[in-house]
């Protein structure tokens, strides 16, 4: 506790930024020939493959305009013209949740209480509750003989590239306690289907988060947050707090994406071939990471410098990673670049920034000296420095979350991903608890200071390939609409 409440006095510094990635520099563009060859290199693995997905996120915010909407109603007043939910109820029949026995003849206000609440429909079935449910459980997509849930539009992608050689398609959902019976059942109920339809045998499991990751709330003169009954308030740590759970997951690569990034499988072709390519040149660069390892165990062993093999790895290092070095000590230089090298590793899909919300990619400067490249978000950046505000208006693109990792190492083992994470990259917002102000804090984003010190790729990706339910509204974008 003592850790967190010092980091509630005394904030989390600012990262020393030395650029924005760009595809100048920091970001990869492929062309055709090398995002053929990538596909291919993929398509040769014989390794294990897991789809991760964070899932335990609920869908309050989802339908926040939805709970506005029907409290205006229930006040006695009408949904104005430019009203979100009126543009909702007056699209109703466009989501996929939607059907005419059930909403036909229903009143705004029934509309919007038999989706987000218990409402009865028309047809006297019990609400929906989405308000209340997570967003993997709602029905994104419709298609011709049946609807689908974000959740089983994640076992349709996994068995799209996430198949082993052996026809197993791997997926770890993290959930909430409360909703984890819930995505069980979807699953017992679409699973055969599935399986059926691709060829495959799905592996699914799920994990929570760890209770022993939420931290305490403080006041605004951060003192502990006391509930009425006196007991300090804790809350969970963020995403960064499902670094445990990723790192429980076995598997020589692992593909990470959010729950709500999913797109209508007409639309699906360029997103599958795009995590091909990702995982392709993952596989490149492991490949060189373990071979150069290798060969510095044995120089290293037998007491002979070899300056060919060191000027090779550190000139692979700023091409691949933007890894400058800084000065170091000829007699630790190899251990240095050992340390250098053996670390997770994860190649990150990165789209032109056209005004989605998003973290960002940028060079920034370690403690040590050399420089790496981060997703950052907004809370680590000083924006009253005049340079830095000037390299956030040269950002190019922005981080969709589009992650393939290796968290194995060249000898087998699995990384200590904890050793990996920079303690000072948390966040501290400002939240209330039932009226009363608060302070909350975040533990190292999972794709931010959790995974600081792992060796990065940036790789442009096209836009179609990012495609987040935020609000519902978002379903009635074409990416999420039948043709």
């Amino acid at each position: 506790m003592d850790r967190f409440i010092e980091n509630f006095r005394k904030g989390f510094p600012f990262l020393k930024m030395a650029a924005a990635a760009t595809p100048s520099k920091g970001i990869q563009v492929l062309d055709a020939k090398a995002r053929q060859e990538a596909i291919d290199r993929y398509g040769r693995f014989q390794g294990e493959v897991v789809k991760f997905v964070p899932a335990s996120g609920a869908a309050s915010r989802m339908f926040k305009d939805l709970f506005e909407g029907r409290d205006v109603l229930a006040s006695g007043k009408s949904l104005g013209p430019d009203s979100k939910a009126r543009k909702f109820v007056d699209n109703i029949g466009r989501f996929a949740f939607y059907s005419k026995e059930d909403f036909e003849g229903l009143t705004p206000y029934a509309v919007l209480d038999h989706v987000i609440g218990q409402g009865a429909s028309a047809s006297g079935k019990p609400g929906l509750d989405y308000g209340n449910r997570p967003k993997g459980q709602v029905l994104f997509h419709r298609y011709r003989d049946e609807v689908r849930t974000a959740f089983e539009e994640h076992l349709v992608e996994g068995a799209m590239y996430a198949r082993s050689a052996s026809g197993k398609v791997k997926i770890h959902f993290t959930v909430s306690p409360a909703h984890q019976a819930g995505f069980e059942k979807i699953l017992q109920d679409t699973v055969a289907k599935y399986e059926e339809r691709f060829g495959c045998r799905y592996d699914i499991s799920f994990s929570v988060q760890d209770p022993a990751t939420d931290i305490i709330a403080v006041n605004e003169d951060n003192t502990p947050f006391l509930k009425e009954d006196g007991k300090p308030l804790y809350r969970p740590g963020g995403h960064g707090a499902l670094l445990g759970n990723l790192a429980a997951v076995d598997g020589d690569i692992i593909f990470l994406k959010n729950i709500d990034n999913v797109v209508h499988q007409r639309l699906l072709d360029e997103t599958v071939t795009w995590k091909k390519v990702l995982a392709g040149r993952l596989l490149e660069v492991r490949d060189r990471i373990y071979g150069y390892l290798v060969a510095l165990d044995d120089m290293m062993a037998s007491g002979k410098e070899n300056k060919g093999l060191t000027d090779e790895i550190r000139a692979f290092l700023e091409q691949e990673f933007c890894v400058v070095l800084p000065e170091v000590p000829a007699e630790i230089y190899p251990r240095y670049l050992h340390a250098k090298l053996n670390r997770p590793i994860r190649v990150c899909g990165m789209v032109k920034n056209e005004g989605e919300p998003g973290g960002g990619p940028y060079i920034v400067y370690d403690a040590d000296g050399a420089t790496s490249l981060q997703i950052l978000e907004g809370a680590q950046l000083d924006m009253n420095d005049p340079a830095t505000v000037a390299m956030l208006k040269g950002s190019t693109h922005f981080n969709p979350v589009d992650v393939v990792c290796c968290t194995v190492n060249y000898l087998g083992a699995k990384f200590d991903l904890q050793r990996f994470v920079d303690p000072e990259t948390g966040f501290i917002s400002h939240k209330s608890y039932e009226g009363r102000p608060l302070k909350a804090q975040e533990l190292p984003g999972l794709w931010n200071g959790s995974m600081s010190n792992w060796n990065t790729v940036f790789v442009e990706v096209p836009l179609i390939t990012f495609n987040p339910v935020k609000t519902v509204l978002d379903l009635l974008r074409p990416e999420h609409q039948p043709a």
